[in-house]
């Protein structure tokens, strides 16, 4: 039992005696830990976040976020507050995809919607929200290494004032690729590392260089370069300007070179790869942003151990940018609801299993796309140059451009969820239906701002209001009128997915029972009381 609820008092860790600090110990401040550490927050567990480092993040790993990722911001009603200059969501105009350009401007509306938000500032807003909610986040602290049972996870922790044992219900890896607490939970993350040596830098166009309104540059002696990517014998080069007038630069170069570990890249070590790539030199003087990494593919055998669970890079590596962080943060919206009706009584622990089979299936479909990337960038032959091609040519068809967006944003993924009547909305993300109610007017992002799951008649619901009575306690019941209603009831989880929705012009009979079990299977057994009045 945690102490707080048997009357004793807590202390922050500090000592060397074992503590039950929190209902659940999440391991990494990055933008994965933070966002579950609210989730749970909003969902009324008792959250402490550990993370080694001093501070939030300095380094811009990530530059914004798109997709699904950036919906679900809104539905939590987080946009304009992260919106970075007010700017909010903008439709991407194209997309990189496998050392390709793909041009999403040839479509009559985007399909990826786009915030730009470089990771520093993303990791504050996350950490300032999650310390409003209730969280504590404890930093300079290590994870060494931890052991469980069948009531309590224990982390044995090391921090400015010595060791610690600290206990909680469960703990959360979000400690990145390196994961110690993968590591330590015995889980395997199997998978490849790709010989590429990646070298990103957001640099200031010199005076030497002329960027032109098609986002072209002219480089003297060497000629125009196009934005996007330009492949050589040697490598590839990529280029694209940013808003604020600088450009974000990148080159790829397959290395046999063992791992260069936390060395800093240097301006120098980028115009040395240039030179290397493209056989000029590009007088860049000055950086913001400097970056070397290198491409993994990689999937967490079982997204669960026990009492210890895995989320964002702990659970997955993908060897294209732009798409961890999306996936990451959207494991912690899927987990945190699910965590804490957990440590609350209200459903038994098998409902983890869920997270396991929700998003590993997630995280199968990004692989499947990120390492199709893979075999597109790598075929230096002429055998790739046939495949590039036939790709472009498919990615000409506006359904085949629109099914590739979706692959990257990650919005063609719906979950296998128990779907009676084979409604097509069961599993998939809620539309953002616009709302009346006796109220006045509202939606469905509106609606899950608080995170609580939401029972929305949309049609002659008082059989469905009836049968929902036992879970008032837990579930929102809404009745409302909308255009063109796809259901006459929807069921949405907090995560904003459809567990469960009445067809247009289901019969009670058939539609009562079934909601019933939706509601017990994701939100528990009715209260005693269950009978509406």
């Amino acid at each position: 039992m945690h102490a707080a609820a048997e009357g004793r008092p807590e202390r922050e860790p500090g000592g060397n005696a074992a503590v039950t600090n929190a209902d659940v110990i999440v391991v990494g401040a990055g933008p994965t830990g933070l966002m579950l550490a609210a989730e749970l927050r909003l969902a009324g567990a008792n959250v402490l976040v550990l993370d080694r480092r001093e501070g939030p993040g300095d380094t811009p790993r990530a530059s914004g976020m798109n997709g699904r990722i950036v919906q679900l911001l809104r539905y939590r009603g987080l946009l304009d507050g992260f919106s970075e200059g007010g700017r909010g969501l903008v439709p991407s105009p194209s997309i990189p995809f496998g050392g390709m350009q793909l041009d999403l401007g040839r479509l009559p509306d985007s399909p990826l919607q786009a915030l730009h938000l470089p990771q520093p500032r993303l990791e504050r807003l996350l950490d300032a929200r999650a310390r409003d909610l209730g969280a504590r986040v404890l930093r300079g602290r290590t994870v060494t290494g931890l052991t469980q049972d069948e009531t309590a996870v224990t982390a044995h922790v090391s921090g400015p004032d010595g060791t610690d044992a600290i206990t909680a219900r469960y703990l959360v890896g979000c400690d990145g690729g390196w994961s110690r607490v993968r590591e330590a939970a015995g889980i395997a993350f199997p998978g490849t590392a790709y010989p590429e040596v990646n070298r990103l830098a957001q640099v200031p166009v010199p005076d030497a260089l002329t960027l032109r309104d098609d986002g072209g540059l002219d480089v003297p002696g060497l000629g125009r370069l196009r934005a996007g990517f330009t492949r050589t014998d040697r490598g590839v080069f990529a280029f694209g300007a940013l808003s604020g007038g600088d450009l974000l630069v990148q080159t790829t170069e397959d290395e046999s070179v063992t791992d260069e570990g936390d060395v800093p890249m240097t301006l120098d070590e980028l115009r040395a790869s240039i030179r290397r790539v493209l056989g000029a030199d590009l007088p860049f003087d000055g950086a913001t942003r400097l970056s070397r990494y290198r491409f993994q593919a990689r999937l967490a055998e079982r997204y669960r151990e026990g009492r210890v669970l895995l989320a964002g890079d702990a659970a997955h590596q993908f060897p294209a940018t732009g798409i961890g962080l999306n996936v990451g943060m959207l494991d912690a919206v899927n987990l945190g609801w699910k965590l804490a009706a957990v440590v609350h009584g209200r459903v038994p622990d098998v409902l983890l299993e869920t997270y396991h089979d929700e998003r590993r299936f997630a995280g199968e479909r990004t692989m499947l796309q990120t390492q199709a990337q893979v075999a597109l960038r790598r075929s230096h032959d002429a055998a790739g140059d046939a495949l590039r091609e036939v790709f472009r040519e498919l990615c000409a068809d506006e359904g085949a451009l629109r099914r590739i967006a979706a692959l990257v944003a990650g919005t063609d993924v719906r979950y296998r969820l128990p779907n009676p009547n084979g409604h097509a909305l069961s599993g998939d993300f809620a539309p953002d239906l616009s709302l009346t109610t006796g109220e006045g007017t509202t939606s469905v992002a509106r609606l899950l701002h608080t995170a609580r799951p939401v029972l929305l008649l949309l049609g002659e619901g008082d059989d469905l209001r009836e049968a929902a009575y036992g879970w008032r306690d837990r579930v929102d019941v809404v009745s409302a009128t909308t255009g063109q209603p796809p259901a006459d009831a929807l069921l949405i989880r907090p995560d904003a997915h459809v567990a469960w929705a009445a067809a247009l012009g289901e019969p009670a009979s058939a539609a009562v029972p079934a909601l019933r079990d939706a509601l017990a299977r994701w939100f528990g057994a009715p209260a005693p009381d269950s009978a509406a009045p």
